[in-house]
């Protein structure tokens, strides 16, 4: 499996809806290209457009312009039994699971199967098989109502891959699950996609999602994408006022603190164990105060932001900003307006 090779690849797509009222624009000229094996993550807020593109994505909306190629091949050249047909390359699952109620939980699993014309044996050896994968092997014959949200959501994982997809597409997957349940669906789905090379595109409005489990990651406001790139660098150094709101969260807020020196530091990879404003309060023998910080640790990995006051006493200011400057840090003068 070649990691750089480009499974989905969205070109210029737009997507207008007629309403009432008008033309709405759900999607703006979208570019994306999405790796082979990779998981993808897609975040923003209510509105954003994030289903819009997931569904544009299988074709399920046409878009109202632009080009989605999957593995090479547009779908907009493609006749609609062919777009069937590479549907079932694309499994789905959804944030209220879409089980059919009237169904066991093996039944569920079978249904993708037998739309493809499976026979019903080898349908039910295929579900069992995969129900076990999913740590739902003594939960066959139950019906959805007997589930709980989080093995609801191991069932619609497992129906989605019943067809031996090369994608799965998860809208909001863990959104209706507790922190706990949507720790063990994102460990499954990371096991799934190392056991089988399935490329997950994840679309989600919680950041922490994007940080357990996700490569890259798009960001969406407003129907485009206003920033993208390797998880790490983003949630280090977020270019776009949506995504410092989303990493950095809403603490960050305008306040006067006084009139010296404010710089802020990006986290840039270097390992989390390295203290670098306590080594400069020691190295440099002066006071500094931290305005605001939020940082994460992402595989060992420092990422995130801190905006420092420095002292008043210019000499001082400027042994600092020094220090930084011979560690290599990332830093940069602000005013109180910028954070």
């Amino acid at each position: 499996m070649n990691g750089n090779e480009v499974i989905i690849k969205i070109e210029h797509l737009s997507k207008t809806f007629q309403t009432r009222d008008g033309e709405v624009k759900a999607l703006d000229d979208i570019n994306l290209e999405i790796r082979r094996g990779e998981i993808y993550g897609m975040i923003g807020l209510s509105g954003a457009g994030k289903s819009t593109l997931v569904r544009c994505i299988n074709y399920l909306e046409v878009p109202s312009s632009g080009e989605v190629l999957f593995e090479g091949k547009r779908l907009g050249e493609m006749q609609e039994k062919e777009r069937r047909r590479m549907r079932r390359s694309m499994g789905m699952i959804f944030q209220q699971f879409n089980l059919l109620e009237q169904r066991t939980v093996l039944r569920n699993v079978c249904f993708p199967l037998e739309l493809s014309g499976v026979g019903r044996k080898e349908a039910e050896r295929r579900a069992a098989e995969l129900l076990s994968l999913v740590g739902l092997a003594d939960r066959t014959g139950a019906y959805p109502s007997q589930l709980s949200g989080g093995q609801k959501q191991r069932v619609a994982i497992a129906r989605a891959i019943a067809t031996d997809p090369r994608v799965l597409l998860c809208d909001e997957a863990t959104s209706a699950l507790d922190p706990n349940t949507t720790q063990q669906i994102l460990s499954l789905l990371k096991d799934i996609n190392r056991k089988f090379g399935i490329t997950i595109i994840m679309i989600t409005h919680q950041m922490s999602v994007i940080e357990a489990v996700c490569e890259r990651v798009a960001i969406m406001e407003r129907s485009r994408i206003a920033e993208s790139g390797r998880v790490q660098e983003i949630f280090a150094a977020p270019k776009s006022k949506i995504g410092r709101e989303l990493i950095l969260g809403g603490d960050v807020r305008q306040e006067q603190f006084g009139t010296s020196k404010k710089v802020r530091i990006t986290f840039d990879g270097r390992s989390s164990f390295e203290p670098v404003v306590a080594n400069m309060i020691l190295a440099c023998k002066v006071p500094v105060n931290i305005l605001y910080a939020a940082t994460k640790d992402i595989a060992g990995q420092a990422a995130g932001q801190m905006v420092l006051q420095l002292p008043e006493k210019k000499e001082d200011a400027e042994k600092a900003i020094q220090y930084l400057k011979s560690r290599n840090v990332n830093f940069e003068e602000v005013e109180n307006s910028e954070f």
